[in-house]
């Protein structure tokens, strides 16, 4: 009686599959191998880098410097924007300021105001609330329009100070992120020797200052 098992056909003897089993077979297949392990490595490692901003010789993401302390009293007020990274609804601005005023609740007033590149002035409300009690250097702004859809909030913040002069009269300001900074200064134009200063400190800390926006403001 013929057994079922003796029906399956008897697959490594068939030429089609022999002939994957070859020894050139086995070393073209060997080769594909090793080359998509290389491959994967290198790919590993790239990625490694771009995560690990050592690589490229600037600090670590996650220790994002900011300032000690900041007495938020004395930073209310108004700061005019010296420069800025690219951020889409500042696209048509060419003369920017921010206004902070101190609330009843301990949050912050935000006003912020911009001359736009054709002649008119874009204003957009907003709040900001401290997450770092401890040293008030780290806020969340949320504004009340679609703004706050394109900046939103974070646990961590979005409004991070990382340098602030002890007479309160420039700012270095950025998200953890890296994605957006803003140069801010008391007074509508900025010491150049200053400006360089603070652009400095920027890109050390791992900010991408070879695209920094100055603002467009007419000599005083």
């Amino acid at each position: 009686m013929t057994r079922a098992d003796d029906l399956k056909p008897d697959l490594y003897n068939t030429p089609q599959v022999h002939t994957m089993y070859t020894p050139i077979n086995k070393l073209l297949m060997q080769g594909v191998v090793d080359s998509w392990i290389r491959l994967s490595a290198s790919l590993a490692v790239w990625a490694f880098c771009l995560t690990v901003t050592a690589c490229a010789g600037v600090e670590h993401k996650d220790t994002l410097p900011i300032v000690a302390s900041v007495d938020l009293a004395r930073y209310a007020g108004t700061w005019y924007e010296i420069a800025r990274l690219p951020m889409w609804f500042q696209r048509h601005c060419v003369d920017s300021k921010a206004i902070y005023t101190s609330r009843p609740d301990g949050r912050i007033g935000v006003h912020n105001e911009c001359l736009t590149d054709s002649g008119g002035v874009d204003q957009a409300e907003g709040v900001a609330t401290v997450i770092d009690p401890k040293t008030n250097a780290r806020l969340t702004v949320v504004f009340d329009n679609f703004f706050a859809r394109l900046f939103g909030s974070s646990r961590d913040g979005n409004y991070w100070i990382l340098a602030l002069d002890p007479e309160y009269r420039t700012a270095l300001v950025g998200t953890p992120d890296r994605r957006f900074l803003w140069i801010l200064s008391r007074a509508p134009q900025l010491e150049e020797v200053t400006y360089q200063r603070l652009v400095e400190q920027a890109k050390r800390l791992g900010f991408p200052t070879a695209d920094l926006i100055r603002t467009r403001r007419p000599a005083s």
